[in-house]
């Protein structure tokens, strides 16, 4: 079984999964660490957020290789993007190629109040984060949106959209829990 969790950087995604895996005793791959290490490995990128400024076709052949490992890895919970801002405009972060591999049972969105997401951004001094506006945060996950029913319709996978309201992690983690 594969289920994809997905949701703008800054969303608290990567917590709300955490709590549900361990009420579920079930494993996190992150997607984009998979795609760090291949990345790295081919000394195309020192920190994390370089990937997302690489050539499209160099980002797509990363994804490639990341879908390849993570299918053999059996029953998990992929955490990744939906899509990626790139300076050319959105990237899908699951591509129907990765779809091919993945074949997930369910896209999960995990969203919240984008001036909430700014404020999380501003605060997380582990990652090297754009400083978008309220605006472009609204956009960004409105994209999620669009393209998770692209996904779900390419591979029959159900969507969900979880709210992640601030102070309120848990409630987000028992919904997920329910999907699991």
């Amino acid at each position: 079984m594969c289920i994809v969790v997905t949701g703008v950087p800054g969303v608290g995604k990567s917590t709300v999964m955490e709590n549900a895996a361990k009420a579920k005793n079930m494993k996190i791959v992150n997607y984009g660490t998979v795609m760090f290490e291949i990345a790295k490995s081919k000394k195309l990128v020192s920190e994390r957020d370089e990937m997302r400024k690489l050539p499209t076709n160099v980002q797509k052949n990363i994804q490639k290789a990341a879908a390849e490992k993570i299918h053999k890895m059996g029953n998990v919970i992929v955490d990744t993007h939906a899509t990626i801002k790139t300076p050319r405009g959105y990237l899908p972060g699951v591509p129907y190629w990765v779809l091919q591999k993945l074949k997930p049972e369910v896209v999960v969105l995990v969203e919240t109040d984008p001036a909430d997401i700014a404020k999380r951004r501003v605060g997380d001094g582990s990652r090297t984060r754009d400083a978008d506006s309220k605006e472009a945060i609204e956009e960004h996950q409105m994209m999620n949106r669009a393209v998770a029913m692209a996904y779900a319709t390419i591979s029959g996978a159900t969507v969900k959209i979880i709210m992640n309201r601030e102070g309120r992690a848990k409630e987000a983690a028992d919904e997920l829990i329910g999907v699991l």
